[in-house]
């Protein structure tokens, strides 16, 4: 009867405070086991009446015929006194437990001796936790603005030093546009292959069929990435000189 109180007045607490969900969960978790631990304490007490009462009608034991002398520590005694330990054990738990519902039903802070009766992690404890947390998710947070500003940087000297902005339209492919095409959407697109993605391939592009020359020459006569690049930046470079 006691434990279905408990289990009656932590669903209570558990709608009032949704805070402390984590809490109540763990206490019902633990009114599940003192309910399995009390019914297994009940068999073993029924059975033990059983097997007295068996051993008064076969004639092994007549209370009111037979003087029994009692040793001390007998088994009977033994597993009565157990089954008293246990009892009063449980009892002391089930208490413990609705003083916990009664804390978290009030929604002020857990006593330290409650907490531990329950297995709960300290107030302490779970304020050191989320100090962690929050600190581990700041660090997260200022690498990932670092490394966004370390792209940006990269990204911006690749097009100084080179005269192409350098673009990830999809996996394993890179658009090239030079700083001095004449048109925005005159661009290259190299596709990353092989297992390691070390060699590139031009794919066709509307830009590229206007560059055949340089194709036959630097990259299926040469096979030459970077030579390619320098001679169309200075193809580009001289239109933009004469005119």
């Amino acid at each position: 009867m006691e434990v279905k109180m408990l289990q009656s007045q932590s669903s209570t607490a558990e709608q009032s405070f949704p805070l402390s969900r984590e809490e109540v969960s763990s206490l019902r978790l633990k009114i599940e086991e003192l309910e399995g631990e009390r019914s297994r304490l009940e068999e073993d007490k029924k059975t033990l009446e059983m097997q007295l009462e068996r051993f008064t009608l076969q004639g092994n034991y007549d209370q009111s015929r037979t003087k029994v002398l009692h040793m001390s520590m007998n088994p009977a005694s033994v597993a009565k006194q157990r089954l008293r330990e246990d009892q009063a054990r449980l009892q002391e738990e089930c208490e413990q437990l609705r003083e916990l519902v009664r804390a978290l039903e009030r929604g002020g802070p857990i006593p330290a001796n409650l907490e531990a009766a329950a297995g709960l992690p300290s107030s302490k404890e779970v304020a050191e936790l989320r100090k962690q947390v929050e600190s581990a998710e700041l660090k997260n947070q200022r690498l990932k603005e670092v490394f966004q500003t370390k792209i940006q940087e990269f990204r911006k000297v690749c097009y100084a030093l080179t005269g192409y902005q350098i673009d990830i339209t999809t996996e394993n492919q890179y658009r090239l546009t030079s700083m001095y095409a004449e048109h925005k959407a005159d661009c290259l697109i190299f596709k990353a292959t092989g297992t390691s993605g070390t060699k590139m391939q031009l794919l066709e592009t509307a830009f590229s069929r206007t560059i055949q020359e340089l194709i036959e020459l630097h990259l299926l006569h040469q096979d030459s990435i970077p030579a390619f690049l320098s001679a169309l930046t200075l193809d580009l470079f001289s239109r933009q000189t004469v005119a």
